[in-house]
């Protein structure tokens, strides 16, 4: 019946052809309220019985279908769900800027995400560092940042940039980074000399061409950028616009370097030897 929770639902048209779905909402949506309906059948008797199981399996399906008519509906609130967390992730920290400043603002931000960072004169501080107290640093500044695979987006960015005496920062593997970012770093050309990038999914060569205003730059990792078009003509051109930077990439300029006779041999041909 097209009021039914299964056909709501409209999952292959039967729940045993969503697994996956029923699962996600569990774990993200219906845990405390699928608990709470449920509890009445655990009651009943201390072992799991096949009636019971199927009760269990009735009372999600059920609460799925009161509050999603079709699977694209899901999709769009889990992925809500996701982009919230990240913007709550990468919120401004203004009560901590207030009261101890902007490196203790900016290293709690980048421990937060997971990554870690330098002050002057002091070892490597990472989130899970014991006895460790960030607290004291307040005048002294950050010179590094390893923030490899957090999800800093184009807000969270704004803890990052009153580090002026940031010299080292990695930003490899950031999900959330885009050309919008790279927008933003013209405000660390002052001091960064260390910039990573590699394997960043969404930066491209609109986003590599801002860093023209990072003039003090000495070393630049634009490795595996998979939405750069022309890898290698991009290295090329971020080269003659950072004359004192030693630009990482080498790979994909080697193809465009090398002539017909002087490229590598195909080694996984047996016709190669």
């Amino acid at each position: 019946m097209p009021g039914s929770p299964t056909a709501r639902l409209r999952v292959g048209q039967s729940a045993e052809g969503a697994p996956w779905i029923l699962k996600l909402c569990f774990l993200h949506l219906g845990a405390r309220e699928w608990h709470g309906r449920a509890r009445g059948t655990h009651s009943m008797s201390g072992l799991a019985t096949p009636d019971s199981n199927q009760e269990k399996k009735r009372t999600l399906l059920q609460f799925l279908s009161d509050h999603f008519h079709d699977v694209q509906t899901l999709r769009e609130y889990l992925l809500q769900k996701q982009i919230s967390k990240v913007n709550m992730e990468n919120r401004s920290y203004r009560k901590i800027q207030e009261r101890y400043g902007p490196y203790i603002t900016g290293a709690h931000f980048i421990l937060k995400q997971g990554g870690a960072v330098k002050f002057q004169g002091r070892d490597w501080i990472r989130p899970n560092d014991r006895g460790h107290s960030i607290a004291e640093l307040q005048k002294v500044p950050v010179e590094a940042v390893d923030a490899s695979g957090c999800a800093i987006n184009y807000q969270g960015l704004s803890n990052l940039l009153p580090l002026k005496e940031l010299r080292s920062l990695s930003l490899q593997r950031c999900p959330n980074l885009d050309d919008w970012c790279l927008s933003r770093l013209y405000l660390l050309a002052g001091s960064l000399q260390e910039l990573s990038l590699a394997g960043c999914p969404r930066i491209s060569e609109r986003g590599l061409a801002c860093l023209h205003h990072l003039q003090n730059l000495r070393r630049l990792d634009i490795s595996d950028l998979p939405a750069v078009s022309h890898p290698g003509l991009t290295q090329i051109l971020v080269e003659e616009m950072l004359p004192h930077c030693e630009v990482l990439g080498v790979d994909w300029a080697k193809s465009l370097k090398l002539g017909p006779d002087d490229q590598p041999p195909d080694t996984s041909s047996p016709l190669s030897s």
